[in-house]
Order: structure tokens, then C-alpha cells, then sequence
């Protein structure tokens, strides 16, 4: 008798993958895109796509790009390097996906006509209806702008359900895990409770925008297998940060 299929407490997801995530574990020098990685993403991702579940993922660029670490260039011309790197990131995402059968569609906030979309909210809506994932690359098209909040925008815009924040550990601490071998690590924790504590999950811009627009984040650990479906069918994973008490 074939196994009942789990139910999705999320049905339209935006899921943000930061560009150091694409190096892999390890990173690996001279390596900035892991092939290895990328398939399983892939997999993870054709996996709940299979669910039934929409999905945008919001990819950053800091495995080629990162402008805050220049001093010597202009910061606004670092930022638009920074976006010209997601969209590099965004087309490697796209190859690994289709290969393993995701239909997909990149669109750009910048204009870049020969590779992506430009983006559209109405469009990019369409495609969910027609079973696509939808890959949103070069940022918000403005400098000064995080790819974090890139994610919390284009929630608010296409009215997300959730953002699922995909890092390599395993939620939210109170001080750095790899430095403090007694960080605890929280369940649930307020926007606001955060904000207060600077602890860097979005910038303070992003958080605004999801505060506002009640969108709930759950930051997780996408390198240990499965977690991504987890997290789709409710299961505590990671760290959820909403306007809920903290714990």
C-alpha cells in the first residue's frame, strides 16, 4: 500500500540561500560554485517541490562578490558587482534544477534580457500556477540593499507564507556557536526580542519588512538531508522567528 503523503503547512515559500552557501562546508578555495552542492540542493528542492509546494528562492552573490570587504571601490558600484554575482549564482541554481527536472524561471531586478526575466510580480505568480520555481536574482535593483532583504520584499510581494533561511548551522543562537561551546541555541525567538539582541540573522531592514507583513522565518541547516522537507511538513527544525514568545 503506497505511503500516505505528508501534509505541507506552507503552501507558497521563499526560500534564501546565501552565495557562501553554494561553496559548500568545506568552501574550498578557488572553488566558488560546488557542482556537488548544487545537485543536492537540487534534490532537496525537486523533493518539495513534489509536495505541491510553490517555491522563489532569493540567492546572494558573497561566494564572488563581496563589496563590504573593498574599501578601495565605490559602495554603490560594489553593491551592483554584488548583483551581477547573485544573477551567475541564480543561472547555476536554474542548470542544476531543470537537470534534475525542476522547471524554472530566473528574474532579474536588474536588466539582463539574455538570461533572465525581468522581474514581474504578476508573472512570477503565473509561473507558480504552472508548477515552476521561480529563482529571483540581482537583489532589489537598488545598492545599499541586502540580499535578506531581497527575500523579505519579494515575500511581502508575492504573499509568502514563510521565509526559510538557509544557513550552515542550525538556528538562531544568543552568541556564536563556534566560538562558545555553551551558546544556546532558541526554538522560537521574536522579531523584536532580535532585533534587541543583534543577532544577525536578517539586517534590521529585512526584519522591519517581515515584521510588518507578519512573515514568519525559519532558519535552518539545508546541508543535513531532508532538513528542507522537514520544515515544510512542521516539524521543528531550526529556529522560527515570528511575533511569538521566545524559548
Amino acid at each position: 500500500m503506497p505511503q500516505a503523503k505528508k501534509k505541507v503547512c506552507y503552501q507558497r515559500v521563499v526560500l534564501k540561500l546565501s552565495g557562501e552557501v553554494l561553496q559548500g562546508s568545506e568552501g574550498g578555495e578557488g572553488q566558488a560554485v560546488c557542482q556537488r552542492v548544487l545537485t543536492k540542493m537540487a534534490r532537496q528542492i525537486k523533493e518539495v517541490k513534489e509536495m505541491g509546494v510553490e517555491l522563489a528562492i532569493v540567492i546572494g552573490g558573497g561566494n564572488i562578490w563581496r563589496g563590504s570587504f573593498s574599501k578601495e571601490i565605490d559602495r554603490a558600484t560594489a553593491d551592483y558587482m554584488g548583483m551581477l554575482a547573485t544573477v551567475i549564482n541564480g543561472l547555476a541554481l536554474q542548470d542544476a534544477l531543470e537537470k534534475n527536472g525542476v522547471m524554472t524561471r530566473v528574474q532579474s531586478a536588474i536588466s539582463i534580457q539574455q538570461v533572465s526575466e525581468p522581474f514581474i510580480r504578476r508573472r512570477a505568480i503565473r509561473h507558480f500556477e504552472k508548477k515552476r520555481c521561480v529563482i529571483f536574482v540581482g537583489g532589489t535593483g537598488n545598492p545599499y540593499f541586502t540580499t535578506d532583504t531581497t527575500a523579505a520584499l519579494r515575500a511581502s510581494e508575492i504573499g509568502a507564507d514563510v521565509i526559510l533561511k538557509a544557513t550552515k548551522v542550525d538556528g538562531v543562537y544568543d552568541s556564536d556557536p563556534m566560538k562558545n561551546p555553551k551558546a544556546k541555541r532558541y526554538k522560537r525567538i521574536s522579531y523584536i526580542e532580535a532585533l534587541q539582541k543583534r543577532l544577525r540573522v536578517m539586517d534590521s531592514t529585512a526584519f522591519t519588512l517581515c515584521m510588518d507583513n507578519r512573515i514568519p522565518i525559519v532558519v535552518f541547516d539545508m546541508f543535513k538531508e531532508g532538513n528542507l522537507r522537514r520544515v515544510m511538513c512542521g516539524e521543528m527544525v531550526g529556529t522560527l522567528v515570528s511575533d511569538g514568545p521566545s524559548n
